[in-house]
């Protein structure tokens, strides 16, 4: 399975965006449901396919998080960017 992957440290509230020049699969999971994708199981996660990017995921809780994106087949040259909108320390 080919995918980008990155992995970040992340609050509540914190928002995923993901840019990418074609549509595509832009999942975020926890460790353990990313485990599971890498491997083929079922996994629990948020995003999905996006035609219009942008993609802005907003995390729902503290922890490490996953962020795949995958084209599907598409072509192997691509350009995409995985950024994090990160809420103000209190």
């Amino acid at each position: 399975m080919n995918f980008i992957h990155a992995r970040e440290f992340l609050h509540t509230g914190d928002i995923v965006i993901v840019q990418c020049s074609h549509q595509c699969n832009v999942r975020v999971m926890d460790d353990s449901n990313f485990d599971r994708y890498r491997h083929g199981g079922q996994h629990d996660c948020y995003g999905g396919f996006y035609k219009m990017l942008p993609a802005r995921i907003p995390v729902p809780s503290n922890g490490y998080w996953n962020v795949t994106i995958d084209l599907g087949g598409s072509p192997d040259s691509f350009r995409y960017g995985i950024n994090y909108l990160k809420r103000e320390a209190a």
